[in-house]
């Protein structure tokens, strides 16, 4: 089958071949991904073609969900946004190694960036031709999708394989922490042997569990537990002991009242296995899960302690905060801001006397509301969450305006507020949704919109905020018949099946629900 968009430039033996550049992506998904095997059926599709490959951009062991880290690909645009290029051509194995990226849009954004440069994209292992016809931009719409939600459907069956391991009491990385140690066992069971720091099982079948270290590291442990519950020492006093006794952490470090505190809340030492306390999926903001989130597996192995010394030593920490108003708790926050200039978990839990990172967070919502609190700004960009208080409050507002919209035209329209809904006429109900505006990495504004289907509106109407989200943008008025979804995704331009419910304004809704009077009949 004849491809490409200079076919017809090809005929003439004389004239000059196409210079094109190879991008090739390797990950860790299937071998027919790797790079050679790539270089391969590129350069067969280039020599069947007359294209002469002058220069390889090559991202080896790279995930495509994001451009961060791809230094390859991100040359490439850098190179074609400065002119500086020596080819026409970008030839890739598939639409895959393009990227799997979770924004289909950005998969397009990179691809227009090229073309509006002059030079073209193609796609050396895909059944369609690139050339910008209807037929090739749906279909490659659909393998961009399809490419973003392989990486999705493979994030969730490996969450869930991983937690399955977890529950069956195999460890699933991370250091093993002082007085325990990482072992590895095969499929049956039995010990292989153990796990330096910075070793990893080779073999899939293999397992990683821990075991209990020297003992002497044993009985240390259970020294700290001791002093702390039966004896009164603190964190601090427990770290200078083992300190002025010459004693270091298990990675080589002098003690301090953080390494001392972890040791005494993390529940492997008293033979659980937990996981999930943490996630970062799909390369994603990296959040912090709610206790009941956790995946638990307990007296998955050896405890070091026993459950009642544990328990107890969870006790007293987690007295410090309860003996606290909320006030104190966070004059204390204040003066460690002032003493330090910065607050983190680790800076919070590393002062004696205060009560521990997860107590204020489980005190006050969050660690973010309390460094709020106390006037603290992390360097990360949280403005969403005042934003979307912001629209929280916009919302009656916006809800106001149409329902003087709706009676300034002669309807009967009533809020219900039980069910949050609009009654108009007695005859249709109303649903009013705020999309907040957010600019993706790329430069691109996009709205995220979450239908409440247990209302179950007749009307949804989506007031699409500006970039500044200050005022409504636009709305678009949808028929609980066409909703087909909880969740919506919006651009600056859609396709006609979703921007054929756009409207500047309210005008037209307004029209259509006022009453008309008719005639008596005789």
């Amino acid at each position: 089958m004849s491809r490409g968009p200079s076919d017809d430039n090809r005929s003439g033996q004389s004239e000059r071949p196409l210079r094109a550049a190879e991008y090739v992506r390797m990950s860790t998904d299937h071998q027919k991904y790797s790079t050679e095997n790539q270089s391969d059926a590129i350069k067969q599709y280039a020599e069947a073609r007359g294209i002469e490959i002058v220069r390889t951009y090559a991202d080896a062991g790279k995930s495509g969900l994001k451009i961060e880290g791809r230094d390859a690909l991100r040359q490439l645009i850098e190179d074609v946004q400065a002119g500086d290029t020596d080819f026409t051509l970008v030839l890739v194995y598939d639409v895959s190694r393009w990227g799997r990226f979770q924004d289909a849009d950005e998969s397009a954004y990179y691809e227009y960036i090229c073309r509006r440069a002059g030079i073209a994209v193609e796609y050396c292992a895909e059944q369609f031709d690139n050339d910008g016809s209807p037929i090739s931009t749906i279909v490659k719409g659909v393998k961009r999708a399809m490419a973003g939600e392989y990486s999705r459907e493979l994030s969730t069956k490996v969450f869930t394989g991983q937690g399955r391991l977890i529950e069956k009491g195999y460890r699933q990385g991370g250091p093993a922490g002082f007085g325990l140690r990482r072992t590895l066992i095969d499929e049956h069971g039995v010990i292989k042997g153990l796990l330096d720091r910075g070793e990893h099982k080779s073999i899939q079948t293999d397992r990683v569990i821990l075991t209990l270290g020297p003992a002497e590291e044993v009985d240390l442990v259970r020294d700290i537990y001791r002093a702390f519950v039966h004896q009164g020492y603190s964190e601090r006093e427990i770290a200078d002991d083992l300190n002025g006794r010459g004693v270091r952490t298990d990675l080589g470090r002098p003690w301090t009242r953080g390494t001392v505190h972890q040791i005494l809340i993390n529940e492997k030492y008293v033979g659980d296995n937990v996981w999930n306390r943490r996630s970062f999926k799909l390369k994603k903001k990296r959040v912090r899960n709610d206790p009941e989130m956790w995946i638990r597996a307990q007296d998955a192995f050896q405890a070091v302690v026993e459950r009642e010394l544990f328990e107890a030593a969870r006790t007293i920490i987690n007295a410090r905060s309860f003996r606290l108003s909320d006030e104190e708790m966070l004059q204390s926050l204040k003066a460690l801001y002032q003493q330090k200039g910065l607050l983190s978990g680790i800076v919070i839990d590393e002062c004696d006397g205060l009560p521990s990172s997860s107590a204020y967070s489980s005190r006050f919502g969050s660690l973010l509301r309390a460094y709020r609190l106390v006037g603290f700004t992390p360097d990360r960009d949280y403005r969403y969450v005042e934003i979307n208080r912001e629209l929280r409050k916009l919302h009656p507002d916006i809800l106001r305006e149409v329902l003087d919209g709706l009676r300034a035209t002669g309807s009967d329209a009533w809020q219900d507020l039980q069910a949050d809904r609009v009654i108009v006429n007695g005859e249709f109900s109303l649903s009013v949704v705020v999309a907040r505006c957010f600019e993706t990495p790329t430069g691109l504004l996009r709205w995220n919109v979450r239908f409440d289907t247990s209302l179950a509106p007749d009307i949804t109407i989506v007031a699409r905020m500006d970039c500044a989200n200050r005022a409504p943008l636009d709305y678009y008025l949808f028929p609980r018949i066409d909703m087909l979804s909880e969740k919506l995704r919006l651009g600056e331009e859609n396709a006609l099946g979703l921007d054929a419910y756009r409207f500047d304004d309210l005008d037209l809704l307004y029209e259509i629900a006022a009453p008309i009077p008719l005639a008596e009949a005789a």
